[in-house]
């Protein structure tokens, strides 16, 4: 995956009706070590990674990058929004496009929360990147990921098998600027 190119980096912040989209801070490294260590987090991701692992290799602050967003409610993050560049994807058609990827605590799960987190970050994007396609990669299995691809207007380019399961390749056509 390679950064989405001439973006300006990083945004103010994105307030939503209850998040705030923002950079990764040192202070949220316990919760993405938190994130990257849940098995229920990463059920359909290949599995949990080892804590003790992860304290090791994650920086003080963690990792920065165009299109990397802590998603946190009331001061605390939750969760982590990711648009990148799919460079060296599966599947040809996602190449080259952006992807959207998330990632939430079990406990922010259940309350819309990654729907209006994802809206915000989309609707961020088609300013940044006006014209630009996305495209978000799920799990069949995972009935949560696939609702919300559909909530968020992906449609299926195809299905392939590859990590020992049936993968779902959707895509959001570019929102065309007005003018």
């Amino acid at each position: 995956m390679a950064d989405l190119g001439a973006v300006a980096w990083p945004p103010a912040p994105i307030r939503t009706e209850r998040l705030v989209l923002r950079e990764p801070e040192a202070r949220d490294r316990a919760v993405f070590i938190e994130l990257l260590a849940s098995p229920e987090v990463n059920t359909y991701l290949g599995g949990p990674r080892l804590p003790g692992e992860l304290e090791r290799e994650m920086p003080r602050v963690p990792e920065r990058w165009p299109g990397s967003f802590v998603v946190d409610l009331d001061g605390a993050m939750i969760g982590q929004i990711l648009l990148r560049r799919a460079t060296g994807h599966r599947r040809p058609a996602a190449v080259g496009k952006a992807d959207l990827g998330y990632l939430f605590l079990p406990q922010a799960w259940g309350f819309g929360y990654a729907a209006e987190a994802c809206m915000a970050a989309l609707d961020w994007f088609d300013g940044a990147l006006p014209g630009e396609p996305v495209v978000l990669t799920t799990q069949t299995a995972n009935v949560g990921s696939m609702r919300l691809a559909a909530k968020l207007g992906f449609t299926e380019i195809e299905r392939f098998h590859a990590w020992d399961a049936e993968q779902w390749l959707g895509l959001r056509s570019p929102v065309t600027p007005s003018g």
